[in-house]
């Protein structure tokens, strides 16, 4: 008995194993079920989020925009830039050297035809055409003097051709007494010869003299003609020194605004330096910029859009230049209304060139939406609700996108960019 006693006093003092393996599986149990618990919940929470996100996303009126479908035209444009500047702008230039004395309008002043825009000083060149008038002068002169010496000249000539005319006679004369005198017996056949030889002779200066006179004439009018055509261009030259006086005034040929004025009184200025520019601003034109990317789509007369804020003025290319500078190309724009209230020198406007049109087509209202490529996915608002669209596009410019199908005119759709919503089907619109 007493063994037996002693084994059971060991026995309950060993601790309790099946006590401890069962709250440990408890807590492994517990811990499972918490984990499963957990998952649940997120793939719940996940499974609502994706049919929110797929089939029940919310988008208020107020972080939208949204345009109608209508059936009109569509252009498709390529985008320059313009710059506004008068259809007509003369250009004045100094006519003289000379400095500047006064300036009479500032640029942006009215200017009458007529009027005077600036004085130059000009005394230097009023001192050059004096002196060519003196000059003038002295070469008429020179020509009357030369005249007198021809006139005297081709006057003793001819005196001697007179003098030689009256002695060709004395010898012809001669001659025949010589004759007479042999025949009578009383001279020789030598005097003959001797009164023939003369006459020869004088003959001979006779025809001689004659081809001077001849040549003093021609060259008497050469030496004429001549100092007549030297004296003609200086006449010109003082003529046009004097237009040039006359135009170094600096007066406005034409009513407008001037737009530029030289203000350096007091600068020297040199024959055809650009003293003013005066426009006509009741026409305008555009001067157009381009990369050169697109030199093979334009054209003279192609159409042109140009837009002023909100304002669009219709108008064509009018020329294309051939020089490129930068990888740029220019080109002029015709207006169809040139006089428009909106027009301003030099303002910078927004510049559409069409190369394509669709008439009659399903178009919508341009926007973020509309990423230009298809086709592509738009929302359609009906009610309040905007249910996913996919749609093909055609032409598009800064106003209108052309729908090819998917909508029906009527049909109202979301411009504004959608891309947070691309993988919504339907959204609701609230209030």
């Amino acid at each position: 008995m007493c063994l037996v006693c002693h084994l059971q006093s060991i026995y309950s003092k060993m601790p309790d194993m099946d006590t401890e393996i069962t709250a440990e599986v408890n807590l492994q149990r517990r811990k499972k079920t918490l984990l499963y618990a957990v998952i649940a919940v997120a793939v719940l929470a996940l499974g609502i989020w994706l049919i929110r996100f797929y089939l029940g996303s919310s988008i208020t009126r107020e972080e939208i925009t949204t345009a109608k479908v209508e059936v009109g035209n569509v252009e498709n444009t390529i985008n320059a830039s313009g710059e506004v500047l008068p259809e007509f702008e003369e250009v004045i230039s100094s006519p003289i050297n000379a400095s500047i004395k006064n300036v009479v309008i500032d640029a942006g002043g009215k200017v009458k035809m007529g009027q005077s825009i600036l004085m130059l000083d000009k005394s230097a060149a009023e001192n050059d055409y004096t002196k060519m008038k003196l000059d003038l002068e002295t070469k008429r002169n020179e020509i009357s003097k030369l005249k007198l010496d021809l006139d005297k000249s081709f006057y003793d000539i001819q005196s001697n051709n007179a003098i030689k005319q009256l002695r060709i006679g004395n010898l012809t004369d001669a001659v025949e007494n010589a004759k007479r005198l042999f025949n009578a017996g009383g001279g020789t056949r030598e005097d003959i010869e001797q009164a023939e030889l003369n006459l020869k002779v004088a003959l001979l200066e006779k025809k001689q003299l004659e081809n001077e006179i001849k040549n003093k004439q021609q060259t008497m009018l050469i030496e004429e003609k001549e100092a007549e055509i030297a004296a003609a261009i200086q006449q010109n030259d003082l003529n046009e020194l004097q237009r040039k006086l006359q135009l170094a005034n600096v007066v406005a040929t034409r009513s407008g605004v001037v737009t530029y004025v030289n203000k350096n009184i007091g600068a020297n200025i040199h024959e055809g330096e650009t003293l003013a520019r005066i426009a006509d601003l009741s026409s305008f034109k555009v001067t157009g910029s381009l990369s050169d990317n697109y030199l093979d789509q334009i054209h003279n007369g192609m159409p042109v859009i140009v837009r002023i804020n909100d304002t669009q003025l219709r108008g064509s290319v009018a020329n294309v230049y051939p020089s490129v500078q930068n990888s740029i190309i220019t080109f002029d724009i015709q207006l169809n209304e040139r006089n428009n209230k909106l027009l301003r020198p030099n303002m910078k406007v927004d510049v559409f060139l069409v190369t394509q049109m669709h008439n009659n087509v399903l178009r919508v209202a341009n926007g973020p939406a509309f990423k230009g490529s298809s086709p592509q996915d738009v929302f359609v608002v009906k009610d309040n609700e905007a249910i996913r669209h996919s749609v093909h596009t055609g032409l598009s410019n800064f106003d209108y996108v052309e729908l090819q199908d998917g909508v029906k005119a009527g049909d109202v759709i979301i411009t504004s960019d959608m891309s947070e919503y691309k993988n919504s089907k339907k959204l609701t619109i609230k209030e």
